[in-house]
This record gives structure tokens, C-alpha cells and sequence, in this order.
């Protein structure tokens, strides 16, 4: 539990911190109006983005075709959009990788790992209905 307050406690930092420098750079103005575009656009990419693929994923399930490689997709999407939508410039930069086709396929293995690890334990089902 201190691992993980730590780990807020030290992103928040670094964030306010790569906000001021960023803000002293290119001026308090420029800075915010970057942070309420990002937003925006990550606002904008779940619904669009994320929502077809949602529908990939219905589509692949109703093929007969597990929806495994559709299902990490729509899920690294759907996040990148997330912390696209949050203020800050880490969360963006992480936000920008996870929507990037190249660079989303680096995070793949760890999704399918965890899917793994919550399937073995019982925690992860699916149901097609």
C-alpha cells in the first residue's frame, strides 16, 4: 500500500513539475490551452476510436473467432484515449503511445500476460451472450 501512494505521490510530482517547466518554456497560456486540446482529442478518440473497437470486437465474436487480439486492442485504445483525456504530459505521453499502432504492440504482451494471470485466478471471464 506505501508502494503505491508512493508511486502517486511521485507522479504527481514529476507531472507539476514537468508542468511548470513546460509553462516556463512556451508561457502559462500555450501550456493550458495544450493541456485543454489533449484533453479534447483523447474526449474524442474513446468515443470514436473506442467505439469501433467495441465493434470489432462484437463483430469477431460474431464470426465464431475469439476476440482475444481484438479485445487488447479495443482495451489499449480505450486507455490511451483515457489518459489522453486527463491533464498532464506524461499521462499524454503514455495516452499518445497506447493509440500509435507500432508502439501499441509493445504493451500487448503485458495485456495478455495480466489477462492471463486474472483468467488462471478466476477473476477474468467472458461471456458471449
Amino acid at each position: 500500500m506505501r508502494k503505491i501512494f508512493l508511486g502517486f505521490v511521485v507522479y504527481a510530482l514529476a507531472e507539476l513539475a514537468l508542468l511548470i517547466v513546460i509553462g516556463q518554456y512556451i508561457g502559462v497560456l500555450s501550456t493550458l490551452l495544450l493541456i485543454i486540446a489533449t484533453s479534447v482529442i483523447g474526449i474524442y478518440v474513446m468515443k470514436n476510436k473506442g467505439m469501433n473497437s467495441v465493434q470489432n470486437v462484437k463483430h469477431t465474436m460474431s464470426r465464431g473467432e475469439a476476440p482475444g487480439e481484438a479485445l487488447v486492442d479495443t482495451l489499449l485504445t480505450f486507455s490511451g484515449g483515457i489518459l489522453l483525456a486527463l491533464p498532464g504530459f506524461l499521462t499524454d505521453l503514455v495516452g499518445l503511445l497506447l493509440l500509435m499502432p507500432f508502439s501499441r504492440k509493445m504493451f500487448q504482451p503485458v495485456v495478455y500476460y495480466w489477462m492471463r494471470k486474472k483468467m488462471k485466478k478466476g477473476q477474468f471471464i467472458i461471456v458471449q451472450r
